[in-house]
């Protein structure tokens, strides 16, 4: 078997909302890449990767994979990882693989879950992501106060059955913040998961004001709570809550110092950024020996590549943590059968061969115009629609 083709197309999919973070909106839309690998065979492998249009990058990477061999991994992974000279293109690498894996199992008649150890679960549990909203829907109007993302934690946890929920902070005052969590104590019991995650914007200072006030809560973890492995370690060191990170470290490179300077207590895994699902695995790994917990990282994705993190997290142990995941905002899906269903607050893990989904041909001509008709927002550096002058801040209160 040989790959002898790749197609690329970009889809854009509208929210029920537009979501706030600290560099800026989501302005009403996520955008994917969704890669097919064509095999002369007439197998069909899919890989989604975010990050804006990245077609042209993965066009450019399609004559050192055509030829190639979709069981041999590892040569592919030589050729297309560090491709360009000192940088890497493990984003890129991980849709390549996620395709590859798909048509293995398409070949095997096996779940990718199969392919990667099998699964230790059949569902996986998910929580209630918490973004600061732009005209939500229902009233149109925007989150501004605490009292407003509590009652939309309750709601989540009353209509998907989460029992976990992750706040986007960084966009709102600190404290301000660490009430939505004291409130959704207060609403929801002490068995129910709380998280806050501002993406370390906040100062060493204020991170560990916050995270001191947050102790008693008893909250699951304090993921990337200021800036760096240094901001991370020097926070984790006074105050009495787990650290989490999806961004230091984010690479393998970066892995051995967070572990040397403890900066972290808690990975979260993503298959874009640990090249792949295997790489995934091999983080695991190394998380297990050095005795790190492992969640899961969502970086706003479609059911493709949402079938692919289910796949994996099921084949992982130790991935005790609900998983992140923004799909309960998305209005649709790019899938046969539309929007995976939650039950109980968890989806389960596919069945079919390799993914275990695929395209819809007319979501996906409807979705490809409307990306073409709205185009690639991270052209704009998500710009705030209603403070037409404001710009990304690091470090203050």
């Amino acid at each position: 078997m040989k790959i002898i083709d790749i197609r690329t197309r970009c889809v854009a999919i509208p929210l029920n909302a537009q979501l706030r973070h600290n560099t800026g909106v989501h302005p009403g839309y996520f955008l994917r890449t969704i890669l097919e690998v064509i095999t002369d065979e007439g197998i069909v492998g899919l890989g989604e990767v975010g990050g804006g249009d990245q077609r042209g990058a993965l066009q450019k990477l399609k004559p050192r994979i055509v030829g190639e061999d979709p069981f041999h991994l590892e040569k592919i992974k030589l050729k297309v990882l560090r491709s360009i000279y000192y940088m890497s293109n493990a984003r890129l690498y991980a849709a390549i693989e996620m395709a590859c894996l798909d048509i293995q199992g398409k070949v095997l008649n096996r779940p990718l879950s199969d392919l990667l150890g099998g699964r230790v679960r059949d569902e996986v549990p998910f929580i209630a992501y918490l973004f600061w909203r732009y005209d939500r829907p229902g009233d149109g109007k925007h989150d501004e106060t605490a009292e407003d993302m509590a009652d939309f934690c309750v709601e989540l946890h009353e209509t998907l059955g989460v029992n976990s929920m992750k706040l986007k902070a960084g966009v709102k005052s600190p404290k301000e913040e660490a009430r939505v969590l004291e409130l959704c104590r207060e609403k929801l019991g002490d068995d129910f998961g709380l998280r806050i995650d501002p993406n370390g914007l906040w100062s060493v200072q204020t991170a560990v004001q916050i995270g001191r006030r947050l102790e008693d809560l008893n909250i699951e973890y304090f993921e990337d709570p200021s800036w760096g492995l240094e901001g991370n370690a020097a926070v984790r060191k006074q105050i009495r809550i787990p650290i989490a990170t999806n961004m230091y470290p984010a690479k393998f490179d970066d892995l051995a110092p967070a572990i040397r300077m403890g900066s972290v207590d808690i990975v979260l895994t993503d298959i874009h950024y640990w090249e792949g699902p295997r790489g995934v695995k091999d983080l695991a790994a190394v998380c297990n020996t050095f005795n790190l917990g492992v969640a899961m990282h969502s970086g706003a994705e479609f059911g493709i590549e949402l079938a692919a993190m289910i796949h994996t997290a099921s084949t992982i142990p130790q991935m005790n943590f609900a998983g992140d995941a923004h799909y309960h905002y998305l209005t649709d899906d790019i899938i046969e059968g539309g929007l995976m269903k939650y039950e109980n607050g968890c989806i389960k893990v596919p069945t079919g061969p390799g993914l275990g989904v695929s395209l819809d041909e007319d979501k996906m001509k409807h979705y490809e115009k409307y990306y073409e008709e709205k185009g690639d927002y991270y052209a704009r550096f998500h710009q705030d629609p209603y403070r037409p002058d404001w710009y990304p801040t690091v470090g203050g209160m």
